[in-house]
Parts: C-alpha cells; structure tokens; sequence
C-alpha cells in the first residue's frame, strides 16, 4: 500500500496538456489474432435477449399483485458511491462538499485547528491593542466646512494617517493568517485521508514551508499594489478633472485585473504547502489548475468571502455595542469627523470579538482553499485514486497506469 497521498504534481497530468490514454481490448492470452482487435468470430447479430427472470416464459402463471407484483424495471444498476475515508467522497466535489468538508474537518479536528487559531489569534491581537494604545498616533482631525484646496489636503492627510495606522495591524494579521493557514491545510490533507491529526505532528509538516508562505503573500500584495499604482498613478499626476476622470478609470481597470490575478492565484498556497512547490513553480501551478474553471472558482470564493463577512459582522455588531457602553463614548462621537480617543475597555471587548472572528474565520477559510485545490486536481489528474491507495482502501492497492 502507498502510504503517500501523492501531492507532487505529475508529470503527464490532464493539467499538463495531455490527454488520458483510451482504454482498448487486452491481447488474445494464446497470442493468436491480431494485437489490439476484437476476435474476428462474433456472434450472429439480432441473436441476443435479456435474461428471463424466474417464473416467467410460455404459460408461467401471471404474476400476484400486491409486493413485488408491479411490472419490473429492466436496465443496468447506478454506478456505486464514491469511497469517503474522510470528510469528502473521493470523486469531483460540489460547492455544498467543499463547503461541508471544511466545516466538518475543524469540527473533527477542533483541538488542533481551533486551538492553534485561538492561541495564534490571541497573540495577534494582544499586539495589536498594545500597537494602538501606545505606538500608533491619534487620528487627524477634519474640518467639515473645510472647502477647495484646503479640504483635498485635510482628506489627503487623513487617508495619509489612516493608511499609516491600518499597516502594522493588517502586517501582524497577514502573520497569524500564514500560521493559521499552514496548519490547516495539513489538517485538512489529513481529514481527507480519515487520518487523526495531532498538533505537533501538522506544526512539523508545516513550519519548513512558513518561510514560502510569507514571500508568496508578500509577492502577492506587492503585486496587487504595483497594479493599482499603474492604474491610479496618471491620473492623480495630472491633477485636474480630467485627471480624476482618468484615476477612476484606471482605478476600475486595476480592480477587474487584481481579481482576475486573485482568483488566478487562489490555490498557490495549498500548492506551495502540500506539493512542496517553490513560490514561482507554485503560482505557475494555480493558474493551471485554475485555467477552465475561473468563473467556477470565482463563484466558490466569492460565496466564501460573502459567509465570512456575514459571520464577522453579526458577531462584531454585540461587541461593537458592549465596547462602546462600557467604554462610555457616545456611539455618534466614533462617526463625527473629529473621533475621540478610545479606553482600555473598548480596545479589550472589541479585541474579544477579533479573536472569536479570526478563531472561526481564518481556518474556515483555508478549508475552502484547500479543498478546492484537491476538488480541481482530482477534477483534471485523477487525484482521488492517489488518495483513495494512500487511504488503503480495498482494490487500489495496485499502482496501474492511467496514461
């Protein structure tokens, strides 16, 4: 038995641009007759009826009425359920499939993937509130009667801030992001397979590829900000209206090709986990897979992004609220243009609620990612075979060709 799921990528892969061999009749076993043909004795045609079924033929009694005695369906049996040794069957999946499998996989796994993403979580935001409190400085204040020139340059400054103030939290997210997400993606290659997974052994699988993981994110989002600067950048050079015309097409120009490239790279990161693929080889890879199936793997993604953003938001709307009272701020203060400086109390609820959301939704997350990777391979390489022999089940114990 291959006790490998075989995650490295093949090397005549349907991906690949070959297609699967046709299978044709085995030799004749005496070695008489043509190699690869049909025997040339066939039989007569027309000659050939279904089998009678007991009881029945000229005179045989017609047939009781009641259980059974309604006229039998004729025709061949459906092919068998796929084999599930884990949270998915081994065969193409469905969008309710990959969703189920994810939720499924932290539900039977939940010391290992919710633990480590509580624990990464907790930490995250620790530094963050303590970021906020002491390093970060106080947000700019805006004149709302503020008119022309004066108002471009207050907004500009207050962009300036916000941006500068949302960089260290967004850095220290996209960390406790890449650790998440590397551990689940081993737990869930693991799930499939109806293997139990301890936290040590998938922190081993997956600390010597955290290092990748954070240059292909890196990569990534300088990309994402190069493709935006090109589209923005002329238009705001310019400076008149016409130059604002020309950044808000840009800036929709830069938009529609960020998520084209997004959705593109989608599966580099289970690529790069689990093939042990190098960060270019691994982007290179996710584009293949994902090549036929954009709009797919768009819908999929987007329907994930859509769950997440609701799940975050009704969970964040109480804390919102018992951050607010007990920190004693009047909630129409957060919106005015000049926002006070919140407490202790309201750092501390509203980071409760932080980490319950990046608890739940980091890890739910790489789930979909990961199965979507494993859906697309087994889709275009036969993956499920691979896993169905490193699973032991019976009958795929023989490696036999598929090309």
């Amino acid at each position: 038995m291959n006790d490998s799921p075989g995650w490295a990528s093949p090397g005549s892969a349907p991906s690949d641009g070959k297609e699967t061999a046709i299978p044709r009749p085995s030799d004749p076993q005496d070695g008489s007759g043509p190699t690869g043909q049909w025997s040339p004795e066939q039989p007569p045609a027309g000659q050939w009826s279904p089998p009678s079924t007991p009881g029945s033929g000229p005179g045989a009694p017609p047939p009781a009425s009641g259980w059974g005695g309604g006229p039998q369906r004729q025709g061949w049996a459906g092919p068998p359920p796929a084999a599930k040794p884990g949270v998915i069957p081994l065969r193409p999946l469905n969008l309710g499939e990959i969703l189920d499998g994810s939720v499924s996989a932290l539900r039977a796994h939940w010391r290992t993937a919710l633990g480590f993403s509580l624990a990464v979580s907790v930490i995250a935001q620790i530094a963050i509130i303590l970021l906020q409190r002491y390093l970060l400085p106080e947000p700019t204040t805006v004149d709302p009667n503020a008119t022309g020139a004066e108002a471009i340059r207050q907004a500009s400054e207050s962009a300036r801030s916000t941006l500068f103030s949302l960089a260290p939290a967004t850095l220290i997210t996209m960390i406790a992001t890449l650790f998440t997400a590397s551990v689940v993606t081993v737990v869930i290659s693991r799930s499939v397979l109806g293997r139990p997974t301890s936290l040590a052994d998938a922190w081993a699988e997956a600390r010597p590829r955290i290092l990748p993981l954070l240059g292909l994110t890196v990569l990534l989002a300088l990309l994402m900000v190069v493709i935006m600067t090109i589209g923005i950048g002329p238009g705001l050079l310019l400076g008149s209206g016409a130059g604002a015309a020309l950044a808000v097409l840009g800036f929709a120009a830069a938009c529609i090709v960020v998520l084209w490239l997004h959705v593109s790279f989608a599966l580099s990161a289970p690529a790069l986990m689990l093939e042990r693929q190098s960060i270019v080889a691994a982007l290179r890879r996710s584009a293949k897979l994902v090549r036929g199936a954009w709009w797919r793997t768009f819908g999929i993604l987007a329907l994930t992004w859509l769950m997440t953003f609701l799940m975050a938001f009704l969970i964040s709307i109480p804390f919102g609220v018992i951050a607010v009272i007990a920190d004693g701020t009047a909630l129409s203060e957060l919106f005015s243009s000049n926002p006070p400086s919140v407490g202790w109390p309201f750092l501390i609820v509203s980071g409760i609620g932080e980490v319950i959301i990046s608890t739940l939704v980091y890890p739910f997350i790489a789930g979909v990612m990961a199965l979507l990777y494993m859906d697309q391979r087994i889709r275009r390489e036969a993956l499920d075979l691979d896993l169905a022999r490193a699973a032991g089940l019976p009958g795929y114990d023989v490696d036999n060709p598929r090309s």
